[in-house]
């Protein structure tokens, strides 16, 4: 797809008025250079610091040595999953207002984020199956939106996004089960929904520029088939203040409507539920890529 089709899915100049409707019908909008030149570049000196754990420990993953050159240690990871535990400009741009502002028009003034994502996608490695990111983190009100910034260039070669545009609109959560193709890596996937491939659109993106998709989107990701170079993207994860996140059994004594997961930070307008306090539960850990097998 040419970038003057994908132009659709950018509201002109990020009009917040008309965000929301272009939201609601595809499920995605796509802002551009939400992040300037320098903004990206200082995230992607963050990202070698963070791979040689100069920022603290990723679980999961082997330690950098002196002699390790930063691609040699960059290209060991997909993925670390939690980077704003480790990095104060990783947090910083999970409260970006470039990117805040417009989230609390599609989700609303109080805003809270549970997790972070940092892509780093080198040539040969694994994309992700087709999958809906509620199924992973649930809330109670479908408000989950995830924010995925591109600090590469991402195109069809290096392994885009690739969305069903529309396919949030049901409300469904698909099934999902194992799979074995060496084009993705160990996470589920998704089927049994009323889309095949032909109706999937890439999400080409410049670096700086942000994608805004919702929790029930279906979406995918194929392998880094460039010869050389990156694909590397921060994903952060939001939802409304006003919602529980069930994302972890509920202590003992309580039902499941009562679930509610307290690792959170709050980006937007008030928490409801301050009153519970927040719990640190999860730590920077790296995700599985078949490299060595999957841990089923």
């Amino acid at each position: 797809m040419t970038a003057r089709a994908l132009n659709r899915y950018a509201p002109a100049g990020h009009r917040l008025d008309d965000l929301r409707s272009r939201f609601d019908q595809d499920g995605f909008v796509i802002l551009e250079s939400a992040l300037t030149r320098e903004e990206v570049d200082g995230l992607l000196a963050e990202t070698v610091r963070i791979c040689r754990g100069e920022l603290g420990d990723i679980q999961g993953s082997v330690p950098a040595g002196p002699r390790d050159g930063d691609d040699d240690v960059m290209r060991r990871f997909l993925c670390i999953h939690y980077p704003h535990k480790l990095s104060a400009l990783m947090l910083d741009t999970m409260r970006h207002p470039a990117i805040v502002e417009p989230l609390t028009e599609i989700i609303g003034p109080n805003l809270k984020s549970m997790q972070s994502m940092l892509f780093i996608k080198s040539e040969g490695r694994p994309g992700q199956a087709w999958h809906q990111d509620e199924m992973f983190i649930p809330t109670r009100d479908r408000s989950l939106t995830a924010a995925w910034i591109a600090l590469d260039d991402a195109t069809v070669e290096n392994g885009c996004l690739w969305v069903l545009p529309g396919s949030h609109r049901r409300g469904v959560l698909y099934p999902n089960r194992d799979h074995d193709d060496p084009r993705y890596d160990c996470t589920v996937e998704s089927y049994g929904f009323p889309y095949s491939d032909a109706d999937a659109v890439p999400v080409e993106m410049a670096a700086g520029s942000v994608l805004l998709f919702n929790g029930y989107l279906l979406h995918k990701s194929l392998p880094n088939t460039g010869r050389h170079g990156y694909r590397r993207a921060l994903a952060n994860h939001y939802m409304s203040a006003e919602s529980l996140l069930p994302w972890t059994r509920p202590e003992e004594g309580r039902n499941m409507a009562q679930a509610d997961f307290r690792d959170i930070v709050l980006v937007a307008g008030r928490d409801p539920y301050e009153y519970k306090g927040v719990e640190e539960v999860r730590s920077p850990r790296i995700r599985p890529d078949r490299e060595g097998g999957c841990d089923r």
